[in-house]
């Protein structure tokens, strides 16, 4: 793929990704995109992604390994005796510094806090996205570190607060950008780790009644 096309390319997944998360997914017309990335070429998404499908796929893993690598870096760095605050931490941080990088207005946090919330969504993006294999082994850390919280207590909580801490940090991209705050996303990932942390150690009331969820991937 040439220079020319690959920098068409990166303008439409750009002017989805604008559109996604100002208007919802299911609301933004394939031909909405095109005209909104500045091309004439309605077939454009089909040229390039193949299909509407594609194009969320896309969006969702072109900077997963990114993130990903960070938070390789972070666990590496790890203590043998890291604790809960630290292994929080490490799935916090490099998405909230990828977050912090991204130049301004951003859009990715309300794109994913669409993706999440809308169930066609999750109907045809199904399995091409598994969750993140550093997660689930700093989860399994978690658990040798939370002896008093059931395992499937700590995985269930685990799993309310990945979508809390991206519906937060949604609302605090869209304050951002309208200036109602100043960028301090470090604030923002510091406060989610203390919160996150006391939450996942908060004691128990009753050990076998918990809220379970299905299997759904990790967006951070």
């Amino acid at each position: 793929m040439g220079q020319h096309s690959d920098k068409a390319r990166e303008t439409l997944l750009d002017a989805a990704e604008e559109l996604f998360a100002l208007h919802g997914i299911d609301a933004v017309s394939n031909r909405r995109i095109t005209e909104h990335a500045g091309t004439a070429n309605h077939s454009a998404i089909a040229y390039h992604f193949g299909d509407r499908d594609e194009l969320l796929r896309i969006l969702l893993n072109r900077h997963r390994e990114e993130v990903s690598q960070r938070r390789r870096e972070l666990i590496d760095a790890l203590p043998d005796a890291a604790g809960v605050r630290d292994l929080i931490a490490c799935m916090i941080l490099p998405w909230i510094e990828y977050l912090a990088s991204r130049p301004m207005p951003s859009w990715h946090a309300r794109f994913l806090f669409q993706v999440r919330s809308v169930p066609s969504v999750a109907e045809i993006l199904g399995g091409s996205l598994t969750a993140s294999p550093e997660i689930e082994a700093l989860i399994h850390r978690m658990q040798a570190e939370l002896e008093h919280v059931p395992p499937e207590v700590v995985r269930g909580r685990s799993q309310v607060l990945s979508p809390m801490v991206l519906g937060i940090c949604a609302g605090y991209e869209a304050r951002v950008q309208s200036g109602e705050e100043d960028p301090n996303w470090t604030a923002v990932g510091y406060f989610f780790i203390d919160s996150c942390s006391g939450m996942l150690s908060a004691p128990v009331t009753h050990p076998q009644d918990y809220l379970s969820f299905p299997a759904t991937p990790y967006l951070l």
